[in-house]
C-alpha cells in the first residue's frame, strides 16, 4: 500500500481491515468499536502489541495479512466493477445490521443502484437447500414473486437451488431481489449462476462483505447467513435437511427477534426434516404469501380466513339441518321417527320437513320422508374424507 494514504480515513480504514478480519469476528468487532479503525489499522500497519483478546501467534497472522492490504486498490477494483463500499454511518448503511453488535460487518460491498437501506426496510428472506425437489422450487419461486408483487424485496444468497428459485421468480414478477454472497461481489459464485448475478446487480443489488476478489469457504457462507437474517424483516425456510446452512440464517433470525418461518413438505422427505424441526420449534408455518405478509408486514395485513367450499345445506337454518340429517340415506322414514332423531317435536319436524321439500331436499312418500338425489349428493359431498 501506499505511503501517502492517512489511517485517520474512516472508509480506507474499514476496507483495509476487511482484508484483515474475517466476517463476524467479534473481537475484531470489538477492537474497532473500542479503539477506533484508525488505531486498529496503525497497530497491525506497524505490527505494533497486540490488541486485547489476541494471542501473539493470531496477532502475527493478521499482522501478515495486513502487510497484504491495498484498500486504494480494492476501491479502485470495486469501482470498475460498479459496486461501491457502504459503512455504518452512511446513509445507505441499513441500521438494522447494528442488531449484529461486535459481529456487525466493517462495512459492504453494494452493486446496483437502489439504495441498500430503502430496499432493506422490507425485505423478507427465502432461503433452503441446494439439492432441491421441483416442489421446493415451485414454491420457493410461487413465494417471491408474491412477495415482489406485493412491494416486498426477496433477499437470498445466490446459491443453486432455492436461493436462485426465488431469486427467478423475484425477477420474474420483474420485483426486487438482493444476493448476499459469500464472496467479493465481482465474483460470480457460483459460476453457473454468472448470468443470474448480471440480471440481479442490472435489476437489484449484489452485496457481500468480502473485498473484491475474495473467493467463498464453508465458514463464510455460514457468517454470510448472518447479514441476510439481520437485513430482513423475517426470514422464510424452503426445504432444507438437518444439516442445512439454511438453517443458520433461521436460527440468527430468532436470536435477532426477527420472525422464523417455514414451508412444510412431505413427512417423508429428508430434505423438509430441517424445516420441520424449526416448525416444532418457534417458527410459524406458511404456506403462501398473504401468510408471510401476515407476519411481517404492518398492522392489519391479515391472511384470508381459510375454509372448505360453502355447500348449499350449510346455508339453511340449524333447526332444518338437524331435520336434515336425521332423515335416514336408504328408506322413507315416518316423521315421528325423524322429530325422535332430530330431537324436536313431531309438528317441529313436520315444519322443517315442508321447508326442505320447498328448497328440494326431501319429498314426501306416502306417511313418509325420504331425501332427494340433490340431498343425497349434498350428504355425501360434506362426508367426503379428502
Amino acid at each position: 500500500m501506499t505511503g501517502a494514504w492517512d489511517a485517520d480515513d474512516d472508509l480506507l480504514g474499514r476496507v483495509f481491515l476487511g482484508r484483515v478480519i474475517e466476517p463476524g469476528d467479534e473481537a475484531g468487532g470489538r477492537w474497532v468499536r473500542e479503539f477506533g479503525p484508525a488505531e486498529v489499522v496503525r497497530r497491525l500497519r506497524h505490527g505494533h502489541a497486540a490488541l486485547p483478546g489476541a494471542t501473539a501467534t493470531r496477532w502475527a497472522g493478521l499482522v501478515a495479512r495486513a502487510g497484504r492490504a491495498e484498500p486504494e486498490r480494492d476501491l479502485a477494483v470495486a469501482r470498475a466493477a460498479g459496486a461501491r463500499f457502504v459503512r455504518p454511518g452512511d446513509g445507505e448503511w441499513p441500521r438494522q445490521l447494528d442488531d449484529l453488535g461486535d459481529a456487525r460487518p466493517l462495512g459492504l460491498w453494494v452493486r446496483g443502484r437502489p439504495s441498500l437501506r430503502m430496499w432493506a426496510l422490507r425485505s423478507v428472506a427465502v432461503v433452503g437447500a441446494r439439492a432441491c425437489t421441483e416442489y421446493g422450487t415451485h414454491a420457493a419461486a410461487t413465494l417471491a414473486s408474491g412477495l415482489a408483487e406485493r412491494g416486498w424485496v426477496v433477499v437470498s444468497g445466490g446459491a443453486y437451488g432455492i436461493d436462485g428459485a426465488a431469486h427467478r421468480g423475484a425477477l420474474a414478477a420483474r420485483g426486487a431481489t438482493v444476493a448476499v454472497l459469500a464472496c467479493g461481489v465481482d465474483q460470480p459464485y457460483p459460476r453457473g449462476h454468472a448470468a443470474l448475478l448480471g440480471r440481479i446487480a442490472d435489476q437489484g443489488l449484489v452485496v457481500g462483505e468480502l473485498p473484491p476478489g475474495d473467493h467463498p469457504t464453508p465458514s463464510r457462507f455460514i457468517l454470510r447467513n448472518r447479514v441476510i437474517a439481520a437485513l430482513t424483516r423475517g426470514t422464510v425456510v424452503v426445504e432444507a435437511a438437518r444439516r442445512s446452512g439454511s438453517l443458520a440464517t433461521a436460527r440468527a433470525a430468532q436470536r435477532l427477534g426477527r420472525f422464523t418461518m417455514g414451508v412444510p413438505g412431505p413427512v417423508t422427505s429428508a430434505l423438509s426434516a430441517g424445516v420441520h424441526d424449526l416448525l416444532r420449534g418457534e417458527a410459524t408455518l406458511v404456506t403462501d404469501v398473504a401468510e408471510v405478509v401476515e407476519l411481517v408486514g404492518d398492522m392489519g395485513e391479515l391472511a384470508p380466513a381459510r375454509r372448505g367450499p360453502v355447500l348449499p345445506r350449510d346455508l339453511l337454518e340449524p333447526r332444518a339441518r338437524g331435520v336434515l340429517a336425521a332423515l335416514p340415506g336408504d328408506r322413507p322414514a315416518p316423521a315421528e321417527e325423524i322429530a325422535l332423531d332430530a330431537r324436536t317435536t313431531r309438528d317441529d319436524a313436520i315444519a322443517r320437513l315442508y321447508e326442505l321439500r320447498a328448497l328440494g331436499y326431501v319429498e314426501r312418500h306416502g306417511d313418509g320422508w325420504k331425501l332427494t338425489r340433490q340431498a343425497m349428493t349434498s350428504v355425501q359431498a360434506g362426508r367426503r374424507p379428502c
